[in-house]
């Protein structure tokens, strides 16, 4: 199985990262805006077992192509930066892999939107991403540590707090912090 290993940091402005992924000859990559779906059994075994079931819609911005896809994500593994199992496959409907996905006994526990940005540089991949309530951040994705790391730094993000926290973690942590019971998280309109 696959291993994902990132670097995500909080940024207040995405276009001096942009900037910079510019000056250092970075090759952009696409933007998309998706729609990450999350499931989990009634007693949330997933959940438990630290593991993640997604169904991501994946919106391409410049020609509105979408691409759907099933991704399993393991345990987090000890590290510097967050590391864990991941296995994903391209399906060809989003509603018949959700149907599926029920027949087995998972139901939709939260999904939310998320705009991102993709740029590659130096064998890594360097997603700029925007989320409701959260803001901005920099994920950097590559083959090793040492890889994460050294984009890192050359981005000048090396002072920038590594968030080891999902996407969903933080904003279920903001949502319960504020009493609200929301599991659906959408750009306003």
């Amino acid at each position: 199985m696959p291993v994902e290993i990132e670097a995500k940091m909080r940024v207040n402005d995405l276009a001096v990262v942009r900037d910079r992924l510019k000056a250092v000859g970075a090759k952009p990559a696409g933007a998309v805006v998706e729609l990450n779906n999350f499931f989990d059994t009634e007693d949330r075994s997933l959940l438990a077992a630290d593991q993640a079931l997604r169904l991501r819609v994946k919106r391409n911005v410049s020609d509105g192509a979408e691409t759907y896809i099933l991704t399993f994500k393991g345990p987090r593994q000890h590290g510097q930066l967050k590391s864990r199992e991941e296995d994903e496959l391209t399906v060809s409907s989003d509603r018949d892999a959700i149907a599926l996905l029920q027949c087995l006994g998972y139901k939709r526990v939260i999904a939310f939107e998320k705009r991102r940005e993709s740029w590659k540089l130096e064998g890594c991949s360097v997603e700029l991403d925007e989320l409701p309530y959260l803001g901005s951040f920099v994920e950097i994705e590559g083959p090793g540590e040492d890889d994460v790391l050294k984009v890192r730094k050359v981005l000048k993000l090396d002072d920038e707090p590594v968030i080891r926290a999902s996407y969903i973690a933080l904003l279920t942590t903001h949502l319960q912090e504020r009493g609200e019971m929301q599991r659906e998280i959408l750009f306003r309109r």
